[in-house]
């Protein structure tokens, strides 16, 4: 019990480190955060009278649980980036003479990432309500799909630092994220439904993860099938039940 609370107490403190860094870098959240606010301005404005969707009410209802996703999938990608530059820096070097556990150092990176993301989720959450965005569903249930998306991307950011250690190039781990989350974010419902697609590319699309999280979102902000909720758990569970061990393991080998 003693050995888990100073674990907690090691994450916590490395996470600290990280958020002061977000302080004295703010460019970093402004940019992570101008981006999602572009691609949900320019796809609700420009694109929205040409793509003709089911909602419950304008193309905003439906564009903005896609476009949260999006953003807290992309936001995974500077997990590892940051992880990589820690490494070259040396800066883990330094930790290893501390007393701390080895894997507190990814927890940390992890959890101070996934605060951002909230953070940048909630801003979008709160403009996406300025264009005329209007949830039909109680607000407990919109706090509860905001938070299985926090999970999720949670989740993602351990799969982004495995597959960072293994890399271990900033420059290359940042085309090799984008190459990967880029399909998974356009192939999927976060523009349109999956049934405007080609059948072939159906297939790909209904039984991704981006798929399930926006399709869960939708559902838990306005009302329907909550099956996506229990396949997105799912996925969130399982990718940290492989990226955790493996994330950890290359951390520990790489170091």
């Amino acid at each position: 019990m003693q050995t888990a609370m100073l674990g907690l107490h090691d994450i916590w403190t490395l996470t600290k480190r990280n958020l002061m860094r977000f302080k004295r870098t703010p460019q970093v959240v402004v940019f992570s955060s101008i981006q999602p606010i572009m691609f949900l301005t320019l796809f609700n404005y420009v694109f929205g009278g040409a793509i003709g969707v089911a909602t419950s009410g304008p193309y905003i209802n439906f564009l903005l649980p896609g476009i949260i996703a999006q953003s807290a999938i992309f936001g995974t990608l500077q997990t590892p980036i940051a992880l990589i530059e820690d490494l070259d820096r040396g800066s883990i070097d330094r930790f290893r003479s501390l007393p701390i556990a080895r894997s507190a150092v990814l927890a940390a990176r992890t959890s101070s990432d996934n605060m951002r993301t909230i953070f940048v989720l909630l801003l979008l959450f709160g403009v996406g309500i300025l264009m005329g965005f209007d949830a039909t569903a109680p607000a407990l249930h919109v706090v509860a799909a905001l938070a299985l998306m926090a999970f999720f991307s949670y989740a993602f950011s351990w799969m982004m630092a495995a597959l960072g250690l293994f890399i271990r190039n900033a420059e290359a781990m940042q085309t090799a994220g984008f190459l990967f989350v880029f399909p998974l974010t356009f192939a999927s419902s976060v523009f349109v439904p999956v049934v405007s697609m080609p059948e072939w590319l159906q297939v790909f699309a209904r039984n991704q993860p981006v798929t399930q999280i926006v399709n869960a979102t939708r559902a838990l902000m306005f009302g329907g099938d909550l099956a996506a909720v229990w396949i997105t758990l799912a996925w969130a569970v399982g990718i940290l039940a492989v990226s955790v061990p493996l994330a950890i393991w290359k951390f520990r080998r790489t170091v």
